[in-house]
C-alpha cells in the first residue's frame, strides 16, 4: 500500500498484488479532484480471509463538498478491481466531516450509489477522476 505523492494528484496507491492478497490491478490511478491526497496507507485495510476492504479517508475541510465524489470514485474503482464477493466499506474519518453520517450512509448504500451515479453531472465527474491520465 502507499499514499499520494507530493503533488497529491493521486488519491492512493494500493498494492493489491501483495503476497496472500488478490492479484489484481492496483488502485493507483484515481485523480483526486482537489489535488490534495486524502488517504494514507494506514487508512486502507484489506482482509483477504474475510474478503473485506475498509477505506477511511479524511476530507480536506469539515464541509468538503467533494467528499461524496471522492468516496464514489474509490467505490467504483474498487468494484472494478476486486472480485464481486469482496465487501467494500468506505467511510470518512470520524469527526472529519460535518455531514459524516450522511456521507457514510450514501457511500455504503447500494441504492443510493446507483441513484448518485445516474446523475449525469456526477457520473461525468467520477469518470473524469477515474480515467484521468494525470499521474
Amino acid at each position: 500500500m502507499g499514499t499520494a505523492n507530493g503533488s497529491g494528484a493521486i488519491l492512493a496507491v494500493v498494492d493489491v498484488g501483495a503476497p496472500g492478497s488478490f492479484n489484481g490491478p492496483p488502485v493507483r490511478d484515481i485523480r483526486d479532484p482537489e489535488h490534495l491526497g486524502v488517504l494514507s496507507e494506514e487508512s486502507i485495510t484489506l482482509d483477504d480471509k474475510l474478503a473485506r476492504i475498509l477505506i477511511t479517508f479524511t476530507p480536506t475541510i469539515q464541509h468538503c463538498s467533494m467528499a461524496t465524489v471522492i468516496g464514489l470514485c474509490l467505490r467504483i474503482k474498487l468494484k472494478d478491481c476486486f472480485p464481486s464477493h469482496f465487501k467494500v466499506d468506505i467511510k470518512v474519518t470520524p469527526g472529519s466531516h460535518a455531514d459524516e453520517e450522511a456521507v457514510n450512509k450514501l457511500l455504503n448504500d447500494k441504492e443510493r450509489i446507483v441513484a448518485a451515479m445516474e446523475n449525469p453531472s456526477l457520473r461525468q465527474l467520477v469518470d473524469e477522476c477515474l480515467n484521468s491520465s494525470e499521474l
